[in-house]
């Protein structure tokens, strides 16, 4: 399964988002998909219209509920325990897929034997879903194939995040819903060109197309085509940065379209740092929270005022074409880091047109090899790509895993690691919303969206609220050991009792202020959805 699993690392979709619609059972767990992916919201919503089961696996009562045939309302952060009960039942009724897992897959007995910790009674106790509705949800997605399992970051973004993605691939695996039209995991991506940063280097540990910077051959290929010598260590995460500067290790950064002060867990820590540096650049076409507080602000232009590519979630390389001229001083990105590494005296940088920059990639990373403007002009293309010739890959691991056979995993249930107590009796978890994007940057620039979400409002059960004394649309104030914030309180059952929930986009009630920062070993993402939290009234 390593190999399944090095492509949901790099987030992608193993299918296509239209094959959605000609699911037989779509699972949808760690994901608001009408609020945080609405174009893929539409889609399942057409599958169930042609009669797919649709089971939703969120603690918060989301939008997609209504046309779930099954939702499954676990605890935050038992994911693994869900899916792996979940699995516990499929083996035990004989609905795996034998056959699949025989040609194409390995260390099967020594998986099935880790079930035996996911008894359903355990399962039930751990993840508060009644084993009955294990039970359901095993059947549905085994019995109703071609099945699809749709996630998001309420998969990823725990202190045990790695091992959720196994137990989806695990689950993908075990039914033979993998490798064909319809099924799959399918990782749903949080920004729209996220896919493709990952994909062409902008993670430590690879070069373009995933690459590893710790294969000497590989380094060697790019040390020639770049004329330098590279580091055979892999470089820093974004959290593994933060910790660096905060120990004095890292004395400048240059920011390119982030806006950490709102985006990363406990923001309060990260201005601490930022202050710390000696230099801070920042790369936006807004002056976000973040670039109030650097030295030098680069204006870079928009999407709609440059040329370029965006790689969406499932794996589609599209044309960015240059709607109007530049704003201001503003430049295209590619065109001032050119600038900067020129001035540098680096060779290599003497792009004219961001064309000849894609025929670089092309030229140095397998998965884009047959992609080019040309081939764009006509409609994006799916990679791997590899030759001009090539017509792009709308489905991943048909025939073979990257690995050869897939390699299940059993895992062991991790609880979050910071769960509710006498002091913060709640926990904190944070989403977004249909009406704003990410910290807010370009959104609340916008007078209409602004007028239908204009704050961030706390949502909290009716349960809590009323033993905590607090009403509808009053002041309240949530503290968490790493800070607190003043929201307006919103009372209302979407949120189960004991969990309280937050977006991140308005400074104003940065729910970040509250999150706790501790990480996956593996991804390094933290802990985004599970924290304690305590609320109080304000008055």
């Amino acid at each position: 399964m390593a190999g399944l699993v090095t492509t949901l690392g790099s987030g992608a979709m193993t299918n296509s988002v239209h094959e959605i619609r000609d699911a037989g059972c779509i699972l949808a767990i760690g994901t608001n998909t009408t609020e945080g992916h609405p174009v893929i919201g539409l889609e399942i919503k057409k599958a169930v219209d042609k009669g797919a089961k649709l089971i939703v696996a969120n603690p918060r009562e989301i939008d997609l509920v209504r046309w779930a045939d099954l939702w499954l309302r676990h605890n935050p952060g038992t994911d693994v325990a869900l899916l792996m009960g979940m699995m516990n039942v499929i083996v035990d009724e004989g609905l795996l897929d034998s056959t699949f897992i025989e040609e194409r897959c390995e260390n099967f007995d020594t998986f099935k034997e880790s079930l035996k910790d996911f008894d359903l009674d355990t399962v039930e106790r751990i993840t508060g879903v009644p084993k009955n509705q294990i039970v359901e949800a095993a059947l549905i997605y085994a019995t109703n194939k071609p099945s699809t399992l749709l996630y998001a970051m309420g998969i990823t973004q725990h202190s045990h995040g790695t091992d959720n993605v196994i137990a989806t691939a695990n689950l993908a695996m075990l039914t033979g819903n993998i490798g064909k039209p319809s099924t799959g995991v399918n990782p749903l991506r949080g920004q729209n060109n996220v896919q493709g940063a990952c994909d062409l280097g902008a993670l430590p540990n690879v070069y373009p197309g995933y690459q590893a910077v710790a294969d000497p051959t590989i380094r060697e290929k790019f040390e020639t085509a770049w004329g330098c010598s590279l580091n055979p260590s892999p470089g820093l995460t974004l959290t593994d940065m933060f910790e660096a500067i905060s120990k004095g290790q890292i004395k400048a950064v240059y920011l390119i379209g982030e806006n950490p002060v709102l985006s990363d867990p406990d923001i309060n820590h990260i201005k601490e740092s930022i202050k710390a540096l000696e230099f801070l650049v920042v790369q936006d076409f807004f002056l976000s929270e973040t670039a109030q507080m650097a030295d030098v602000v680069l204006p870079t232009a928009t999407f709609a005022e440059k040329d370029g590519t965006f790689t969406n979630t499932e794996r589609r390389v599209q044309r960015v074409r240059k709607a109007i001229e530049p704003v201001g001083d503003s430049k295209p990105d590619w065109w001032i880091t050119c600038q900067i590494a020129q001035r540098m005296s680096a060779k290599g940088f003497e792009f004219e047109t961001p064309s000849q920059i894609m025929d670089e990639i092309a030229s140095l990373t397998p998965s884009y090899g047959g992609i080019s403007y040309n081939r764009l002009e006509n409609g994006g293309l799916q990679w791997p790509c590899p030759t001009q010739e090539h017509p792009g890959t709308p489905i991943l691991h048909t025939e073979r895993f990257a690995r050869g056979k897939g390699h299940f995993v059993p895992l062991e249930y991790k609880p979050p690691k910071e769960l509710p107590d006498d002091e913060y009796p709640l926990i904190l978890t944070t989403g977004r919303s249909l009406f704003h994007f990410h910290t807010g940057t370009m959104t609340r620039k916008v007078k209409g969206l602004n007028i239908l979400l204009e704050e961030g409002p706390l949502e909290i059960n009716p349960s809590d609220a009323s033993a905590l004394g607090i009403v509808d649309g009053e002041m309240v104030k949530v503290v968490s050991r790493r800070g607190e914030i003043v929201a307006k309180a919103k009372i209302t059952e979407v949120s189960p009792a004991g969990v309280v929930f937050l977006t991140f986009h308005f400074a104003e009630s940065s729910a970040n202020l509250l999150t706790n920062p501790v990480f996956d070993p593996v991804s390094k993402i933290p802990e985004f959805k599970v924290c304690a939290v305590r609320v109080e009234r304000t008055h």
